[in-house]
């Protein structure tokens, strides 16, 4: 019986007695406000409820790509997300703050130990494999990097673009990041420097367009950012990026050059030909499987892949598409 029958029926006894009338009244007051919008489930469960998720800025687009999907399909879903620095997502989810994060690492022993020890086990699932590329300034020549290189600027040793070419016409080389916690400054600082880094010549700024922007105005930046950012969405075969910036193409060799050079395109994270990827992991320690579980299931669903295929970056379960681009066309 629905809201409105309820209220019929109430109406047909006619209470009358003066001693009912507030009883009468509350009861009515009580089933109207029962009958509001009622979209949104208080019930916790794969597919209803509310959960707040933290994550690092740096997956945000293909992440709220999911989420509206996922929200159009599960109207009784409302999932937050929280965007912060990776470090601080962790310690969201040390300190309970949230039930579940996407990050580029995973916990280690004594991270899953600390959540058993309050009765609560981990769920850790790989769901993709995002690529942190480099941009330049479009005057910027100098679209070939080594990984050495990288390094090499990064510790200091490398100051001026004419250390990496003679023929530039850049002068000295400004390092600008994300934010200076960011996932991407972890990743370079810990994976790529082995934790030695001159920390004078990095900068960071507070959000990925803005790396973006200060890029295309300023032509001795090398800027760091995630893939994802740069994806040019009306490419279907992801073979372009932002046309604000170019994207520099590295190399594993101790010189680079277009044949041993490759840029951060799906095919190339494939294959392991782009060296700087990372592994996107969705860590959760629900205590039962709610919302925050029912999303992650979804996002490791074909559609849920097949999202994370549009948005530039590699899906770690649905193949992607390798393109051979002849140029005697």
């Amino acid at each position: 019986m629905d809201c409105s029958e309820l209220i019929k029926l109430f109406l047909k006894k006619r209470i009358m007695k003066s001693n009912f009338v507030f009883a009468f009244l509350l009861m009515i007051v009580l089933l109207i406000s029962s009958c509001g919008d009622s979209k949104k489930s208080n019930r916790n469960t794969a597919t209803t409820g509310m959960v707040i998720i933290a994550c690092c800025e740096t997956l945000r687009p293909v992440l709220e790509s999911e989420v509206e999907v996922f929200s159009a399909t599960y109207d009784q879903a409302d999932i937050i997300m929280k965007y912060v620095p990776e470090s601080e997502a962790f310690d969201l989810l040390f300190k309970d703050s949230v039930s579940a994060i996407f990050a580029t690492k995973k916990l280690t022993a004594k991270e899953i130990a600390m959540f058993n020890k309050k009765s609560l086990f981990p769920e850790q699932a790989k769901l993709a494999v995002d690529a942190i590329a480099l941009i330049i300034n479009h005057s910027n020549i100098d679209s070939f990097l080594t990984v050495n290189q990288v390094r090499g600027i990064l510790r200091g040793q490398i100051t001026n673009w004419k250390q990496i070419n003679p023929k530039s016409k850049g002068g000295d080389i400004q390092v600008v990041f994300d934010n200076q916690k960011s996932s991407i400054v972890s990743y370079f600082v810990d994976s790529i420097c082995g934790g030695q880094v001159d920390s004078k010549v990095m900068s960071a700024m507070t959000h990925n367009t803005d790396v973006i922007d200060y890029v295309s105005k300023n032509k001795n930046t090398l800027g760091f950012i995630g893939v994802s950012w740069i994806s040019n969405r009306m490419d279907s075969l992801h073979l372009s990026f932002n046309r604000k910036v170019r994207t520099v193409a590295v190399s594993e060799s101790e010189v680079a050059d277009a044949d041993n050079s490759f840029k951060p395109f799906q095919a190339y994270l494939v294959d392991g030909l782009y060296p700087f990827a990372r592994d996107v992991y969705y860590i959760g320690v629900e205590p039962y499987h709610g919302l925050a579980t029912g999303f992650s299931n979804f996002m490791a669903s074909d559609n849920g892949q097949r999202i994370i295929l549009k948005s530039g970056i590699l899906p770690a379960i649905a193949p992607t598409r390798l393109v051979h681009v002849r140029s005697d066309f």
